[in-house]
C-alpha cells in the first residue's frame, strides 16, 4: 500500500479554487493523536470543539463542521468510525455522531504500517502540510494538533516520500527565482509597512508570499507575489491581512490587538496603498487578489485607518 499517494489524493470537494481542507485536518489532528498514543481512539463528542476551532482557524472563513470530514474520511480508506452499535459511521448529523458514542482513529492496516515504519508518520504529514497548506502555517498547524514532526524522524516531501506523491511532486517543481524576483520588484521592502532590513549585503525578514497559495495552483510569478515582512506575511496567510481592490491593505474586524505595537503593526494598515511592486512590474494580478479574499481573508474588513469616526 502507498500510503503517501493515498493520502496525497484525498477526495475534496473542490469547485474554482475553492479551499476544503476539512479532511487534511481532521487526517493530520489523528496522525498527531497516534503519536502520543498509538492506540487511542477519538470520541467525536470529546474533540468536537477542538477539530472546530482548527477549522476556524486554519479553514475558510464560512461556517462548517467538523462531523463532515469525520464521517466522509471514511471513503478514503485512511479513518474508520465505530458507535456503541459497532462499525460504520452514523452519517455527519452531530447530534447523531454524539449520541451514538462514535470514535474514529487511523484504519488498522495503516496503524500496522506506521508501527512497521515510524518515518511514514512525517511523511504523510508532510504530504497533507505541502499539498494543502503555505509553508509559512506549517509550526503553528503542527503544534495546534500536537505533532512533532523531529519526533517522527521526517524528511523533505520530495526526498522522502516514495513511490507516487513524489512524482506528483515532481511533475510541479517551485522556481527557485520566485523570491529574487519578488523581493526585487517591490525593492526589497515590506508591501504592507516598508519594512527593508538588510544584514551585510543580504535581506532579512523579508520574504516572497504567494498571494494565491502554491498548493492551489497559484504559480511562481511576481503577479502572484507579495515582498513582506515575517510578520505580515504570517498574518497574511492567516487572514488577519488581505488585498483589496484598489490594492490597499484589508485588516479583519475579528483581529483584536489591544497594544500599542498592535496597533501600528496591524490596525494602522487599514486601507493603507500596497508599498510597489516598481514601475513596469506587473501588480498582483485581479483573479489571485480575488483568490485570497474569498478563500483566505477572514470576515470582513475594517474601514480605513484613517477614516474619520462615525461615533
Amino acid at each position: 500500500m502507498d500510503w503517501p499517494e493515498r493520502v496525497a489524493k484525498l477526495r475534496r470537494w473542490t469547485s474554482s479554487g475553492v479551499r476544503a481542507p476539512h479532511k487534511p485536518l481532521l487526517l493530520l489532528y489523528a496522525l498527531g493523536s497516534y503519536q502520543r498514543d498509538a492506540d487511542a481512539e477519538l470520541r467525536y463528542s470529546a474533540v468536537e470543539e477542538e477539530l472546530k476551532r482548527l477549522l476556524e482557524e486554519y479553514g475558510p472563513s464560512h461556517s462548517t463542521t467538523p462531523a463532515y470530514p469525520f464521517h466522509h474520511l471514511v471513503s478514503d480508506g485512511v479513518w474508520e468510525v465505530r458507535t456503541d452499535q459497532g462499525p460504520r459511521s452514523p452519517g455527519t448529523g452531530v447530534r447523531v455522531l454524539r449520541s451514538s458514542g462514535a470514535t474514529g482513529r487511523l484504519v488498522p492496516e495503516l496503524r500496522a504500517a506506521l508501527r512497521k515504519d515510524p518515518a511514514l508518520l512525517g511523511q504523510l504529514a508532510r504530504v497533507l502540510l505541502d499539498f494543502h497548506f503555505p509553508p509559512s502555517l506549517h509550526t503553528d498547524l503542527c503544534e495546534a494538533v500536537g505533532l512533532d514532526l523531529d519526533l517522527a524522524d521526517t524528511e523533505s516531501l520530495t526526498g522522502g516520500v516514495p513511490g507516487g506523491a513524489r512524482e506528483r511532486a515532481a511533475r510541479r517543481q517551485r522556481d527557485r527565482r520566485m523570491r529574487e524576483l519578488v523581493l526585487t520588484a517591490y525593492e526589497f521592502q515590506c508591501a504592507f509597512c516598508g519594512y527593508d532590513g538588510m544584514l551585510g549585503a543580504s535581506a532579512v525578514g523579508l520574504e516572497a508570499a504567494h498571494v494565491r497559495w502554491w498548493s492551489f495552483d497559484g504559480p511562481d510569478e511576481v503577479d502572484n507575489g507579495l515582498c513582506l515582512c515575517s510578520l505580515h506575511h504570517k498574518l497574511f496567510d492567516k487572514g488577519v491581512l488581505g488585498l483589496g481592490e484598489g490594492h490597499r491593505v484589508l485588516v479583519s474586524r475579528r483581529f483584536v490587538g489591544r497594544s500599542e505595537a498592535s496597533r501600528q503593526q496591524v490596525l494602522a494598515l487599514a486601507g493603507r496603498p500596497v508599498i510597489g511592486p516598481q514601475p513596469g512590474t506587473a501588480p498582483i494580478a485581479d483573479r489571485h487578489r480575488k483568490w485570497h479574499a474569498d478563500q483566505v481573508f477572514h470576515g470582513e474588513p475594517r474601514e480605513s485607518a484613517n477614516s474619520p469616526s462615525t461615533g
